[in-house]
Order: C-alpha cells, then sequence, then structure tokens
C-alpha cells in the first residue's frame, strides 16, 4: 500500500501538483535505504536535491566597487592644460582684420576662401540632381498608385462576370 501511494505521489510529482508536504514524503521515502527498483533512478534524484540544498556560497561578495580617482585628475589636468594654452595663445583684446595680415597669411585666407566656394558649388549641383531624383520617385509612385486602381477595376469586372482565376 506504501508503494501504490508511493507510485501516486510521482506520478502527481512528474505533473507537478503536489504539495510541499507530499513531496517532503517523497524525499522521507527515498533517503531510506531500501527503495523498490523500478524507483531507484527517483532516488537518485531526490538525493541529488537534497545535497544541494545544504550547499551555501561561501565566497564574500564585494558590496562598494572600488573608486579610481585618477581618472578623474587626469581629466581635470587636461582642460587646465588646454584652457592654459588657449588663453595664453589668443590676445582676446585685440581684433584682426584683412589688412592686419601677412602676405603669406592672406594667400592662404584666399586659397581657403576659393576651396570653401568650390565645394559650396559641387554641393549645390548635387543637391539640385537631388531635387530631380525625389520628383522622379514622386512619379513612379504616382504610377503605382494609378496601377493599383487598375487591379482594383480587374477585381471588379471578374465579380461582374463572374469569371474564376
Amino acid at each position: 500500500m506504501v508503494l501504490n501511494n508511493i507510485e501516486k505521489l510521482l506520478e502527481k510529482y512528474d505533473n507537478g501538483e503536489t504539495t510541499l508536504k507530499e513531496e517532503q514524503q517523497l524525499r522521507a521515502y527515498f533517503a531510506q535505504n531500501d527503495v523498490e527498483p523500478h524507483l531507484e533512478s527517483y532516488k537518485v534524484m531526490f538525493q541529488y536535491y537534497s545535497k544541494t540544498k545544504q550547499e551555501k556560497f561561501t565566497k564574500d561578495v564585494p558590496l562598494k566597487p572600488k573608486k579610481n580617482n585618477l581618472y578623474k585628475w587626469i581629466s581635470v589636468a587636461a582642460v587646465a592644460v588646454l584652457m592654459f594654452g588657449a588663453y595664453t595663445q589668443f590676445d582676446f583684446n585685440k581684433k584682426r582684420t584683412i589688412d592686419d595680415l601677412s602676405h603669406e597669411e592672406l594667400l592662404a585666407y584666399n586659397q581657403t576662401k576659393e576651396a570653401l566656394n568650390l565645394i559650396s558649388t559641387k554641393f549645390n549641383q548635387g543637391s539640385s540632381s537631388l531635387n530631380a531624383l525625389t520628383l522622379a520617385a514622386n512619379e513612379f509612385e504616382k504610377g503605382k498608385k494609378q496601377i493599383s486602381h487598375i487591379g482594383e477595376f480587374t477585381k471588379t469586372t471578374n465579380k461582374i462576370f463572374k469569371n474564376k482565376q
């Protein structure tokens, strides 16, 4: 009778329908040395559960991470060096005009101005080409809508004339 009860409990256990008290009965049965031969696989499983339940994690877990202030101070020093360099290189009270430039500086200014004008011209040409592509894309969308109307027309005529396709 005990064996019949254990087999019923095992069936309920396999279906996930046992209560905690029933599982405790199963653990107590499989903790014994004399278990029926056809239930030996369950004995190993329940012994494993009881052993792992007793295991404990013993490693210390640090609660506060180490703070490394070195990177903060390096970034503060880098900003200070940049600010000092900018302050010493620029004279903020003196305003320069094109007339104050040397011959080499004036030549570099004019070449830079020409290069930027050339780049601006090429970008404007490219954007006008994009406008043409946008116009073509819009026309393709209109054609696509019109083709879908033809498909709807075909469906309607097939219904009217009862054509099967």
